[in-house]
């Protein structure tokens, strides 16, 4: 039931006047922390964490979130990601991922030709629509075109392209990315200016950004119909 709600999530990571985001200009801090909400009801968090060494900077990801139904979880899904950027370009990402017991892991960097991915499936019963492209069971490797970046929802740069990178399963992901506007954005400790993107195609949800460049919201509908939402917490 809840297996597409994450994956949806993973699927994500045009301008706005914040523009791009050049190395030395990096709009966050040392963390950057979501509250995950599912009809209202906390499920976990989402945290970012990010260290600059000269012209290389670490991205690291860590996701934490269960679904609890009369005090049992009946859903659980863990990430852990590591990206690596010189300056704007993207060099490299490693990522494990435990989706409810099924596991994924994903090395992808830079190569000459492109996007060089080396993707692995742990046993699962079924993938669903969003693993297009992944073997089950199987170490598979595949060079992507060049330019990908990977769906980590951070880097304001995304909302330009018209593919990215799933960064649990390797996979391409295609995007229409279309702004919406500016809307005032709800915090844990108040409120925020922010201009708001929907994702269509291989990718549904909403993301907001800050004048800052930074993500402040994530809003999208589980294959159940609940609503997710993500909350700063600032």
């Amino acid at each position: 039931m809840m297996r597409r709600l994450l994956l949806v999530l993973m699927t994500m990571g045009c301008c706005s006047s914040a523009g791009a985001l050049a190395a030395q200009d990096l709009p966050y801090g040392e963390s950057h922390v979501f509250a995950a909400f599912r009809n209202g009801e906390r499920i976990g968090t989402h945290t970012l964490t990010f260290q600059q060494n000269g012209d290389k900077r670490v991205v690291t990801t860590s996701i934490d979130l269960s679904v609890k139904v009369l005090g049992l979880t009946m859903y659980r899904y863990l990430h852990r990601g590591q990206e690596i950027w010189n300056g704007n370009t993207f060099e490299s990402i490693s990522t494990q991922t435990d989706d409810n017991g099924t596991k994924f892991g994903v090395k992808a960097r830079q190569d000459a030709g492109g996007i060089a991915v080396v993707r692995d499936g742990g046993s699962a019963p079924k993938l669903s629509a969003n693993d297009v492209g992944f073997q089950q069971g199987a170490a598979r490797q595949e060079t992507l075109p060049p330019g990908l970046m990977p769906s980590t929802h951070w880097n304001l740069n995304q909302v330009k392209q018209s593919a990215i990178l799933n960064s649990q399963n390797g996979a391409l992901a295609k995007v229409q990315i279309t702004p919406r506007g500016r809307e005032t954005v709800k915090t844990a400790k108040g409120t925020l200016e922010a201009t708001r993107y929907t994702y269509s195609g291989d990718v549904q949800m909403d993301q907001w950004f800050d004048d800052r460049g930074r993500w402040v919201k994530a809003a999208f509908k589980g294959s159940d119909g609940s609503t997710i939402e993500y909350i700063l917490q600032e």
